[in-house]
C-alpha cells in the first residue's frame, strides 16, 4: 500500500509537471500580473485598517494629532516597502518568463485540437479548426475594441540641468528607471486600425548614482549634493511614483479577413507609435549608501522627502514593432521643487505590452 501511495505522487507530480508546461506565455504573464494586483490590494486593505486604528486613538485622546500624523507616515512608508519588496519577486518571476519565451522554452499558443475554441485573454476569442483534406488549419477571430495590456518598461535615467545633460552629476550606465503597470487599449474609430487611446495605473521607480563619492544632503529647502567623506561602494537616490500614463497610439497593423470574407483588427502585430502625457504622485523617496569602514561592511538606507516634488507630470512617447518598442520620457516637474537650479528627470528605455 506505500508503494503504491508513494506511485502515485509520482504520477500527480508528473501530470502536475506536464499541466504546468503547457501553459502558454499568455497565462503566466496574466497570473504574475494578477499576482502583482493582489499584492497591492492587500497591503492598501491592511493599511486602512491600521490607519483607522490610529484615527480612533486620536478621537479617544489617547495620542495628540501630530502623534497621528506620524503614526500614519510611518505605517504608509512600512506598507509601501512590503509591496516593493513582493513586487520585486513577481518582476524577477516576469523576467524569467520572458527569458524563457525568447529561449523557446515556452510556447505563445496552447495546443489545439482538431477543433478547438479558445479565449487569448480579453483580446480574442479564437475558433481553431482543421481541414479534413488539407490537413490546414485554419483561425477566425473575433476581436473587442478594448483590449488590455501588462507593460514592463527599464533602461537608462538621469537628469537634465540647464538644457545639458552631458556634464551631468549622475553615472550615465549606473542610473536607471523601472515602470511597470496595467493598460487598456481602445480603438478610437470602427472600421480603422491606426488610431487607439491607451490609458492606465503604472508604478515607476527612477534611479540615480551620483559620481565622484557624493550624496546628497538636505539643508533647509535646498537638496544638494555633497562630498560623503567615505569611500562609498555604491550611493543611490530612488522615487517611487504612481502615475496614470494616456497615450494616443498609432498602430500600423492592417486589417485582416477571415475564411468566411469577413473583416477584423488586431493589435501589437506590425508597427506601433505612442505619444502622450502621464501625471501622478510620489510615493516615497530613499537614499542607499555602501561603504566599508575597519573591514566592516556597511549599508545605510535613509528615508524622507528630500524635497523631491511631490507631483509628477511629464511627456513620453514609444515607437516599435509587436509587443517591444523604445520608449522615452521627460519630467516637466523639477526633481527637487525648491533648489535654486532646476533639474528634471529624463529615462530612455526599452518597453514591453503585453497582451
Amino acid at each position: 500500500m506505500r508503494n503504491f501511495t508513494i506511485y502515485l505522487g509520482a504520477l500527480l507530480c508528473l501530470f502536475a509537471s506536464k499541466l504546468s508546461a503547457q501553459e502558454s506565455f499568455e497565462t503566466k504573464a496574466r497570473q504574475i500580473a494578477d499576482k502583482i494586483e493582489k499584492i497591492t490590494k492587500d497591503e492598501k486593505e491592511a493599511l486602512k485598517i491600521e490607519i483607522e486604528e490610529v484615527n480612533k486613538q486620536f478621537e479617544n485622546g489617547t495620542i495628540t494629532k501630530a502623534e497621528s500624523d506620524d503614526k500614519k507616515k510611518k505605517l504608509a512608508e512600512a506598507r509601501a516597502l512590503i509591496i516593493e519588496n513582493k513586487v520585486a519577486v513577481a518582476q524577477e518571476e516576469l523576467k524569467e518568463l520572458v527569458q524563457e519565451k525568447v529561449n523557446g522554452r515556452i510556447k505563445s499558443n496552447p495546443k489545439l485540437n482538431d477543433s478547438t475554441t479558445i479565449r487569448v485573454n480579453e483580446k480574442f476569442v479564437i475558433k481553431f479548426e482543421r481541414d479534413t483534406v488539407t490537413k490546414k488549419k485554419e483561425y477566425v477571430y473575433r476581436e473587442k475594441r478594448t483590449t488590455s495590456q501588462f507593460v514592463f518598461a527599464a533602461g537608462l535615467n538621469n537628469v537634465v540641468t540647464d538644457g545639458d545633460i552631458e556634464n551631468s552629476d549622475f553615472r550615465f550606465w549606473g542610473s536607471h528607471f523601472y515602470e511597470w503597470g496595467l493598460t487598456y487599449n481602445t480603438r478610437i474609430a470602427k472600421n480603422s486600425n491606426l488610431l487607439h487611446i491607451k490609458y492606465g495605473m503604472s508604478v515607476m521607480y527612477n534611479n540615480l548614482r551620483p559620481t565622484d563619492n557624493r550624496m546628497f544632503v538636505v539643508n533647509g529647502n535646498q537638496t544638494n549634493l555633497e562630498d560623503s567623506g567615505l569611500n562609498l561602494k555604491e550611493s543611490r537616490f530612488r522615487n517611487v511614483y504612481l502615475v496614470a500614463p494616456l497615450h494616443l497610439e498609432f498602430d500600423f497593423t492592417p486589417k485582416k479577413t477571415d475564411k468566411e470574407g469577413k473583416t477584423y483588427f488586431k493589435t501589437h502585430d506590425s508597427f506601433r507609435l505612442g505619444i502622450g502625457a502621464y501625471g501622478g504622485v510620489r510615493v516615497k523617496s530613499k537614499q542607499i549608501l555602501k561603504y566599508e569602514i575597519d573591514d566592516l561592511d556597511i549599508k545605510e538606507k535613509i528615508k524622507g522627502d528630500f524635497n523631491s516634488s511631490n507631483f509628477i507630470y511629464g511627456l513620453s512617447a514609444y515607437i516599435g514593432y509587436k509587443e517591444t518598442s523604445l520608449y522615452v520620457k521627460y519630467d516637466l516637474n523639477p526633481l527637487f521643487k525648491d533648489n535654486a537650479v532646476k533639474q528634471n528627470n529624463v529615462s530612455l528605455g526599452v518597453r514591453f505590452d503585453f497582451n
